[in-house]
């Protein structure tokens, strides 16, 4: 039976469901306990999952004790959850449907109980919270029923069979029982800022095989038949959860907030499209032949650049507008680990990656076949002129950090960069002369090579001078700026000083802040077999596919000790780490078979 301490659930028990638009976690009680209404990037209205007694949840679960299990249906993000309790079975359907014409404009969830066995009690609630202690919930009579308000979201709750009854000033709630072959259905639709459409449950109903439908569909257009289909399978259904349709940006994780370690700290808003995340992202749609959201996300991320050019941002909002400042909220935080925070403070940092990144983009881009327009190769060429200058200056590195230092992977990703423009200019992307692009290049070689490699730890380090490792170096096998002995003892290094078991920390020290950083698990796999050595490659994949929740899903940290799930979930970058992973092996392993 699941269980909560404190009102809260392990963050292993979530499973997602998304529309295009928002996403919502539903825990193995059956409990919605975060689901911004309408939009991911709004104030959420039901969270439950930072602040047990304000955050608001949609509850729906058994009256007695109860046993759950789950799964999503084959080739879709709608999930099924299965209860049996002493006196029967009954199967929980959850989905944020689709229209006939594609996405709604407004969030509506689908809640479908189907009785399988003897008889199941349910009870169900309907109950938002505070808008992270910013507003108050409350119910107003319409003409067509009751309605609940919320700052500017407007709620309605309809159903087939679901036994409404009271739920006080603030909340709608009811009862009812299932028996072999009953159904029920709740019906729950928002929007914020205009006026809502009262779901009709009926439609709601049929709108949950329209939405399999359309799942299954898009799935069809996957094509992937490496090794790990199945995990493979299930990260690109949950990378397709964080695309925000309707800009084509890509959400680094679908929550806020969430702790990095259990004593907590590190509590971070990533529900921003990171320029690092959407390479890795284009990477993966161009490997599975998904066109439509390929350029759907290159294409925002060019238009995106030129509005709030011309220094490029780490991250931008799922909107295109450039972030903002960092909020603090007077919320508990998950298991009260504190603080709930809107905002990231990374946005005005110097991050010299994110130029590696932008044109890793352009050359997969181009190389799958498509062409730059002439005011994309303009501005191409004057980020790789920048790029020339920049890498010579101390950056935040890719974790952030407050210390800005050389960091090593910073200047790998300034080498990626003229890399790329290189060969872009070389197919006639970019305008200009790529000479300067290639001597800088060579220079920003010999510099690593010369400063970043220590011998008493026979490593590349984490930046010139010190003795401490960084996982991120482990991208720069893929790359290609490495692919020989230096990085083969620098994976050597990392496997003993940072790993543990299959899972990485971030760098040295890391242990004591925080818990193991799943991506970097998954780049040491990719690093493996880029320089050589495939066995432990593949013997790392096969453990590390193992590591995910029971329906696939993975957070951004996990507890070396007891495999807990922290940091922010469904996370982006972890699902992507094991696509290119897996990727990269199938690629490799194949050329040299």
């Amino acid at each position: 039976m699941p269980i909560r301490r404190g009102g809260y659930t392990d963050l292993r028990s979530y499973g997602a469901i998304g529309d295009g638009r928002t996403v919502a976690l539903i825990a193995l009680d059956g409990s919605i306990d975060w689901f911004p209404v309408p939009n991911l990037n709004g104030t959420p209205v039901f969270a439950r999952l930072l602040d047990e007694s304000e955050g608001g949840a949609l509850e729906l679960t058994p009256t007695q004790a109860f046993t759950s299990r789950r799964r999503y249906l084959p080739g879709t993000n709608v999930l099924e959850t299965t209860f049996t309790t002493d006196t029967g079975t009954a199967v929980l359907t959850d989905a944020l449907v689709t229209g006939f014409a594609g996405r709604l404009p407004w969030a509506e969830l689908a809640r479908r109980v189907v009785g399988v066995k003897g008889s199941v009690r349910f009870r169900w609630r309907v109950a938002p919270g505070t808008c992270l202690s910013t507003a108050s919930p409350w119910i107003q009579k319409t003409t067509h029923g009751p309605v609940i308000r919320v700052d500017s979201v407007t709620i309605a709750v309809r159903g087939i069979d679901h036994g409404p009854r009271g739920g006080g000033e603030r909340a709608i709630a009811g009862r009812f029982t299932t028996s072999p072959k009953s159904h029920h259905v709740l019906a729950v639709a928002g929007t914020s800022n205009e006026p809502l459409h009262i779901p009709q449950p009926e439609l709601t109903d049929s709108g949950i095989e329209r939405t399999v439908k359309n799942w299954e569909n898009w799935s069809e257009e996957f094509t992937y038949d490496g090794p790990w289909k199945d995990a493979v399978k299930r990260s690109a259904l949950a990378l397709k959860l964080l695309i925000y349709s309707p800009t084509g940006a890509i959400a680094a994780a679908a929550t806020t907030s969430l702790p990095e370690s259990s004593r907590g700290g590190k509590n971070w808003d990533y529900r921003f499209a990171w320029i690092r995340d959407l390479a890795y992202t284009v990477h993966a749609l161009i490997r599975f032949g998904l066109r439509e959201e390929t350029h759907a996300s290159v294409s925002w991320l060019l238009k995106t650049i030129r509005a709030n050019g011309p220094d490029l941002h780490v991250f931008y909002g799922l909107d295109g507008s450039p972030p903002g400042d960092v909020e603090k909220h007077d919320s508990t935080g998950w298991r009260n680990a504190g603080p709930v925070v809107t905002g990231n403070p990374a946005s005005g940092q110097l991050q010299l990656g994110v130029f590696g990144d932008l044109f890793d983009v352009m050359r997969l881009y181009v190389k799958a076949g498509n062409v730059l327009d002439a005011e994309t190769g303009r501005m191409l060429a004057g980020v790789a002129d920048r790029a020339c200058d920049d890498w010579r200056r101390p950056d935040a590195g890719i974790w952030e950090l407050e210390d800005t230092r050389h960091y090593t992977s910073s200047k790998m990703g300034c080498w990626q960069a003229l890399d790329a423009a290189v060969e872009l200019a070389e197919l006639g992307q970019i305008p200009g002369d790529p000479a300067r692009w290639r001597s800088e290049k060579g220079m920003i070689q010999e510099w690593v090579r010369e400063h970043c490699w220590s011998e008493s730890r026979q490593s590349y380090v984490m930046y010139p001078g010190s003795e401490e490792l960084d996982a991120s170096v482990l991208l720069h096998a893929p790359s290609g700026f490495d692919r020989g002995e230096r990085m083969s003892l620098t994976i050597d290094a990392i496997q003993s000083e940072l790993s543990r078991g299959p899972l990485v920390y971030r760098y040295s020290g890391a242990e004591a802040e925080e818990a193991t950083f799943v991506a970097c698990a998954f780049w040491l796999a990719s690093a493996l077999v880029c320089i050589g050595r495939p066995d432990e490659s593949i013997a790392l994949m096969d453990e590390l596919v193992g590591l995910s929740n029971d329906v696939g899903l993975y957070s951004e940290m996990i507890d070396a000790d007891d495999l807990s799930f922290l940091g922010n979930l469904p996370q982006g970058l972890s699902h992507l780490a094991l696509i290119n992973a897996a990727i990269t092996i199938e690629e490799l392993t194949r050329e040299k078979s």
